[in-house]
């Protein structure tokens, strides 16, 4: 499955040519998390290219531009479907426009995907609770921002409760978390109003000594995780992210 259409196909064949691997081509859907353009604005081509839905909330699929030929599958947040053998929960995020937070179960392990929200709304840590990796916005710094070059308008847009997570929210977030996930990769990272040093350390101090590994999505560099471990059958699973 993809995850969310932001990237062009051309885009998404030059990342996992870097990756040395090839294009994909057979996709059972493609998950548009909310209807924003970096996450949604490709979604027609990869459902007429991969002849496969657009899966999106029942929320989020009116504001997602398709094609008539394109199929549209909306799901209700809160009630779990599954995709082959991954099964995916949701549950709603507090952003502007309806958003979601998504864990992908299989046999063998969790993966949570939390991004694009403005602050953490109650529950969420429980939703997270197993995952043993967790991928986590961590979008700006708050003084890079107040003093960065963004127009104030759009500042009070990315620091409001409907924008973006600062890296203490994303750290308070991790410190919430009942169970150490195995492995944390921080994502949306602004160019702009952040730094790689600044969101690290805040995630460091929030995760302590829990021995969980911390990563970092790049928005320009591809990354290759292997999500996977022994299923409870006794037998390998693989799932692998490619971010």
């Amino acid at each position: 499955m993809l995850v969310d259409a932001g990237l062009s196909h051309r885009k998404l064949v030059q990342r996992f040519t870097a990756l040395g691997r090839e294009a994909p081509n057979n996709i059972e859907a493609v998950i548009v998390t909310h209807s924003h353009t970096d996450h949604a604005a490709h979604a027609s081509t990869y459902a007429t290219r991969f002849g496969c839905p657009i899966r999106a909330s029942e929320a989020a699929m009116p504001s997602i531009r398709l094609r008539p030929t394109a199929q549209a599958q909306p799901f209700t947040v809160g009630r779990a479907f599954r995709l082959g053998d991954i099964t995916i929960h949701s549950r709603s995020l507090p952003h502007d426009a309806p958003q979601v937070a998504l864990v992908f179960e299989t046999t063998a392990t969790k993966v949570g995907l939390v991004t694009d929200l403005g602050h953490v709304p109650k529950g969420l840590e429980r939703f997270l609770d197993d995952c043993e990796t967790v991928l986590l916005e961590s979008n700006h710094d708050p003084d890079m921002l107040a003093t960065g070059p963004y127009p104030e308008a759009l500042k009070q847009r990315v620091a409001g409760s409907l924008g973006h997570l600062s890296n203490g929210e994303a750290g308070d977030l991790l410190a919430g978390l009942a169970h150490a996930p195995r492995r944390v990769v921080l994502m949306h990272l602004s160019e702009t109003n952040n730094s790689a040093q600044l969101a690290r350390s805040s995630a460091e101090a929030a995760l302590g000594h829990r021995g969980t590994e911390l990563l970092l999505a790049r928005q320009q560099q591809p990354l290759e995780l292997d999500a996977g471990q022994d299923g409870h059958d006794g037998h390998d699973e693989q799932f692998q992210l490619i971010l």
